[in-house]
Order: structure tokens, then sequence, then C-alpha cells
């Protein structure tokens, strides 16, 4: 992120901070709860925003050397991510071109050539097809076409991007917008990945993902865990098409107010939030990164999968040394001697943050919206992220949008 759009954003906060406001939409909307638990508009999101859109799979951490790969079967097409001898990244259906098994068994590991557990087809990490056993037997096949089914995929600032139909079209940039020019200055593409972690709840992917939307919560529903790190009630909030920007304050900003402003880091005073539609919430700084992906469970509009990953910038690790240890935790607990385990202390503690307070809430709001009894719910001035995320989704869908209070 530019500098001077760090100090433009640190100021705004600390204005709120010093005046006790908070940012402000203006205006307040309601919302049918119909729409978390509808398994028809369900079938549609899965379609729509799943099956036919691009989707994020990680960052280039992921597949670390030649020979890495991934599995994933999040948005309903079992996939296989690959990266070459040339350290190239390709993505593929996961399945055999003979009887249609997974060729990839494993979520994630180093292999070069990937053999069908069935008949034993084999195929090279670039997608060939290598070698049919008993093929005197089988009959002739041509090689050449029966390959591992590509998935159009691209790999840019660091992040990994895959369309789960062959046919459909991917342009990173186009997708992004603006922040196609932001997200390389996070030097993710350098970040390694510390490891990933599953939450599995009951409620539905659109609560999972509204949880991300607000600070109003920070100080009541986190005062002994975030509250104690975040202030809330503060945000600077920018739209970028469907995605958003969403950045508030921690207690490193008593710091940075000592600091002439040609040393303000927003990385250090705040957390910088990205949703990009439709599913993703990404933390980063260039020190580190935690990507959230949030997928409902198809044919079940009651619950949702989130995958929590964690990554950081090994290099920049010494560089936390002059802060103090609350400090540290707050940003992202990177600056401790043995990075990686307090790093792994730092995922648990997130995912238990999230799993423990945010969607216990989440669950309640589930069953009351299951009820049929509650009909709405609102959203304040103080929420214009929440705004942005489900006025979007609608509009895709062809839903009215909000309508105001």
């Amino acid at each position: 992120m530019k500098h001077d759009l760090q100090v433009t954003i640190i100021k705004e906060l600390i204005s709120q901070l010093d005046e006790g406001r908070n940012v402000d939409a203006g205006v307040q909307y309601k919302m049918t709860t119909q729409s978390y638990v509808c398994p028809e508009i369900a079938e549609h999101e899965q379609k729509h925003f799943f099956m036919d859109h691009p989707q994020l799979i990680g960052l280039s951490g992921d597949l670390p050397a030649p020979g890495s790969f991934m599995t994933l079967d999040d948005f309903g097409v079992p996939m296989l991510a690959t990266r070459d001898k040339a350290g190239v990244f390709h993505a593929f259906l996961n399945a055999c071109r003979h009887r249609s098994v997974k060729v990839a068994q494993e979520e994630r590991g180093t292999k070069h050539v990937f053999t069908c557990p069935f008949h034993h087809w084999s195929y090279a990490n670039s997608g060939e097809l290598m070698t049919i056993p008993n093929n005197d037997h089988f009959g002739d096949i041509d090689k050449s076409c029966r390959g591992l089914i590509e998935l159009p995929c691209a790999e840019e600032s660091g992040l990994l991007w895959v369309h789960p139909n062959p046919d459909g079209h991917l342009d990173v940039r186009a997708l992004l917008g603006e922040l196609a020019d932001e997200f390389p200055s996070f030097d993710m593409n350098s970040q390694v990945s510390l490891g990933q972690t599953t939450i599995d709840k009951a409620l539905n992917w659109k609560f999972a993902n509204d949880t991300f939307g607000e600070t109003y919560h920070f100080g009541k529903l986190h005062k002994d865990t975030l509250g104690r790190l975040y202030y809330g009630n503060n945000l600077h909030f920018e739209e970028f098409g469907r995605h958003h920007r969403f950045v508030t304050a921690n207690r490193g900003m008593e710091t940075m107010r000592q600091l002439p402003e040609s040393e303000w880091d927003i990385g250090k005073c705040t957390f910088v939030l990205y949703h990009l539609f439709p599913n993703i919430q990404l933390i980063t700084s260039r020190a580190s990164t935690t990507l959230i992906r949030i997928y409902p469970v198809k044919g079940d509009p009651s619950r949702s999968v989130t995958r929590i990953s964690f990554y950081y910038a090994p290099e920049l690790a010494a560089q936390a040394s002059d802060l103090d240890d609350e400090s540290a935790r707050n940003r992202d607990a990177y600056d401790f001697e043995e990075g990686r385990a307090s790093l792994a202390n730092a995922l648990e503690v997130f995912k238990s943050t999230v799993e423990n307070e945010d969607y216990v809430m989440g669950e309640m709001q589930q069953r009351a919206a299951e009820s049929g009894l509650l009909k709405e719910i609102i959203f304040g001035r103080n929420e214009p992220a929440l705004h942005h995320f489900h006025n979007n989704y609608r509009e895709a869908l062809g839903q009215p949008l909000l309508e105001q209070l």
C-alpha cells in the first residue's frame, strides 16, 4: 500500500478515535432472514458464486517448490493444484480420464507423477497422461488427448486463482480492479505457509461472512480477547467494485501518534482486511497474511465450512523486536525468536476467537432465522461493509437490493 494512502487512513482512524465517532454510511437497512435459510437461494448461490465464479484457493506459499501439490473439494469440483518442474502453477479436475477416480488423495504434498489407485493410469504434474498399464489389453488410446482436464488458473501478486469451469473466464486484473495494483506491495508472493485449520459450524455461509463486516462488536463480544487489542467502533472503509477494504485501529496507534508521518506504518497500528467477493476475507501485511475462505455446504443452507490459512515472511520477523509483547501478539505474533511456534499459537488464538465467539453468535442467528418467527434483521449506519456485501450478492442473483429501514 502506498505510503500516502497509509497516512490518509491512519489520520482518519486517529480522528475517529479522538472524536468518538465511527464510519457512517448515513443509512440503515433491513433484510429478510430467508436469505440465510432458503434452499432455492442456496442452490443459486452454489451455482453462480462457487461453481461458475473465480476462486482464490491460497497463496504461492501453498505450492512452495516444483512438485508441490494440494487438493480441494470446497466449491463443488474436486480440484488438484500443482507446481510443475519449471515452477508453473496448474489446476486440474482431480479425476482420472479412465473412470473418474481421484488421482491425488492427499490434501497436500510433493509429487511429480500422480497415479490413479484404481487402474494405475499415471499423469505428470503438468497434466499429461504418461502411462496406461496393460495397454495391449485395454486398447489404443491417444495419450495426447487424455491428459487431466485443465482448469483456468493464474498466479498473481502471490495469490492463486482458479476457475472451476474449464470453459470459464479468468482475468485477475479485471476481477480485482484497483486492488490488482495494491496487492503487490504486501509481498504475499514471498510469504510461506504455516498451516491451515477448519471450522465446520451450523450457520449459513453469509452469517459467517457477516462476522468480519463490522467493529461494533469488538468491545462487547470480544471484550476479553480482541477487545483488549483493538479499540472497536472505528473503521476506514473503501469499496472496489464488489470487493472492499476494511481497516480498523489497534492499540499500536498510540505509538504511531508519537512518530513523524514519514515513519507511519499501517501494519503496526491496524489490521487491513480485504473482502474479495463473494467468500474471501484476506487480512494481510508485509509480515503475515491470514486467508479466510468461507464455503456453503451443498444442499444444506444451515451449514458452512471456513478454511483459515496462515502465512508469514520469515525475513521480517526480526524487525518486530522493538515492540512489546502485547503489540506483537496484536499484530500477528511474528516477533518471537521461535517464529514458527509463535505463529502456530497466533493461528490457534485466531481460530478459537472466531469459532468460540463469533460463530457461536452465528449459530444462534441461524436457529432464529430457521424458526421463521424473526422475519428480518437490521444493518446499522456503522456497518457499511455489510451493506456492501449483501447488496452485491443480491444484485448478482437478480434479487431486490436491501430495503431502507
